[in-house]
């Protein structure tokens, strides 16, 4: 018999709510603690934004990709972390016609913010299940989790 029959429909749909209510809390938990840093003028999506500037500079259309917006959503959430002062946009040397997007100073600030209260959360899902079942739910989720972007889910 096939392993996949082996869980009940009923399984399933248990498991798939523990997951998206377990992304919920910490997407909110992660936010709590960035406000609570002093950065009260981001939004959850603007760190899904960030996730992708902590690996380099990105065109709108790479964060539009990103975000799983248009790039005119995208082009407005850049305008809007520019005025806070969270990014700087720069010549692209590949295309002239096209900006590169990058974290500023600030932005860079928020981001260690953000894994500061990141790391918070994990912290206090070790004291519930432990240091072991904590890094063994970390393994399995990587075998399991798609390589694509992060995206903030639809609210």
């Amino acid at each position: 018999m096939c392993q996949a029959r082996i869980v009940r429909s009923d399984e399933a749909q248990a498991l798939m709510a523990s997951l998206l209510a377990t992304s919920a809390a910490l997407v909110d938990s992660i936010h709590a603690g960035v406000v609570a840093r002093g950065y009260d003028d981001v939004r959850p999506t603007h760190g899904f934004a960030f996730v992708l500037l902590s690996h380099g500079p990105a065109t709108v259309n790479d964060l539009a990709g990103h975000l799983g917006v248009t790039k005119q959503a995208a082009s407005q959430l850049v305008d809007e972390l520019k005025a806070k002062g969270y990014v700087r946009r720069r010549v692209n040397p590949d295309d002239a016609r096209s900006r590169l997007i990058e974290l500023s100073d600030k932005g860079w600030a928020c981001t260690r913010a953000a894994q500061a209260a990141a790391t918070d959360a994990v912290r206090e899902w070790t004291k519930i299940l432990g240091t072991q079942r904590v890094r063994a739910l970390t393994a399995d989720l990587a075998r399991i989790a798609p390589h694509g972007p992060l995206r903030p889910a639809a609210r």
